[in-house]
């Protein structure tokens, strides 16, 4: 069966329904999973040019997700109100819609009726409400499908990089990083690359904190006090993990080649070079949490909403990593029960 990805549009002031239109103009993804967006066709995308190069776009409205169809567009109606929206101008009822979308897809994803989920571009401000607090995406559906703990990865190709801390100020970074974060962060990210990229004995760098990793103390103490003590751990239990490591030079002279994924300490020591190398193509994916949710790792773009100039590569890309991931675990589900457990004491596997 094609995997059912369901699509949440994101801010509809900023370049969501744009990527999305532009994605699914390709007929070929029909072949690769059942797309299901969570919103009215009308309002996303009947402002949208028709392509000579295309076959006319058109989805299958229906009210819940149960209803859809295999192998075709189908838009799962979240709203029946008639927005008035400008491209470029979030407003109180792009934020509402965005929300919507995102509870709709969230709760149909939990009740099994789809395989993953891909996330649209939001405006982290113009979402909030009194019944959703979160700073973004990943800290929703950590607490909305409750994980202890969630990992931010941006992935393309073979370049892979988490953080530690995330949507939170520079200045409150050194209080939360402690070894109980650190260490979950990590088991988190050496269970991914197991689990969702098929990688045995991953091999994980960790940066450093502060410049030149602290210099021997000179320059902090996090790195001593922190960092080392818990890989040292990690490498007594077996694991392929170093550091901490430099970030100044780590990026440029592409040390992470060395590597199947770089652990940065906090969200722009590790996005800010990743999407320096790898913008178009970026993928975020919210590792640790028991459904798969990837995104472009771009934001809401206001300033070409309506120009029709937005790329949807990095969207595209999204959408295969979770058809991917769909697999993976799929064929992961499939070999667990044909792996023997431990033989009963006193007796022996026949």
């Amino acid at each position: 069966m094609l995997p059912r990805i369901g699509i949440s549009v994101g801010d509809l002031a900023g370049i969501g329904p744009e990527i999305i239109y532009k994605t699914f103009q390709d007929q070929r993804l029909l072949k690769l999973c059942t797309p299901v967006v969570y919103g009215t066709a009308a309002v996303l995308f009947d402002d949208f040019p028709a392509s000579p190069d295309h076959e006319p776009l058109t989805f299958r409205q229906v009210r819940e997700a149960a209803d859809i169809a295999p192998g075709k567009h189908n838009a799962v109606t979240c709203w029946d109100e008639d927005f008035t929206l400008t491209p470029g101008q979030p407003s109180q009822a792009s934020g509402t819609a965005a929300r919507q979308s995102l509870l709709a897809a969230a709760r149909d994803l939990k009740a099994g009726l789809l395989d993953a989920l891909v996330t649209a571009p939001i405006s982290k401000e113009n979402t909030q409400a009194d019944d959703f607090r979160y700073p973004g995406h990943t800290e929703f559906l950590t607490s909305f499908f409750g994980a202890k703990e969630s990992l931010m990865l941006l992935a393309a190709d073979e370049l892979r990089v988490a953080t530690v801390t995330g949507h939170i100020a520079l200045k409150d970074v050194p209080g939360r990083l402690t070894p109980e974060l650190l260490t979950a962060k990590l088991r988190i990210l050496l269970h991914s690359l197991k689990q969702d990229f098929g990688i045995d004995k991953p091999r994980v760098a960790v940066l450093g904190l502060n410049p030149h990793a602290g210099e021997n103390g000179l320059l902090g103490t996090e790195e001593a006090a922190v960092v080392t003590p818990v890989l040292q751990q990690f490498q007594q239990d077996g694991h392929l993990v170093y550091g901490p490591i430099p970030a100044d030079g780590y990026f440029g002279t592409r040390q992470f080649r060395q590597f199947d994924a770089t652990l940065s300490l906090y969200h722009d020591q590790g996005l800010i070079p990743f999407k320096t190398l790898a913008f178009e193509r970026g993928v975020n994916f919210t590792a640790g949490l028991p459904v798969i949710r990837t995104s472009p790792d771009h934001g809401t773009a206001y300033g070409l909403a309506g120009k029709y100039q937005a790329d949807e590569t990095s969207f595209r890309e999204a959408l295969y990593l979770a058809c991917n991931l769909v697999r993976q675990r799929q064929r992961l589900a499939e070999i667990k029960p044909l792996v023997p457990g431990p033989a009963p004491r006193g007796g022996r596997h026949e």
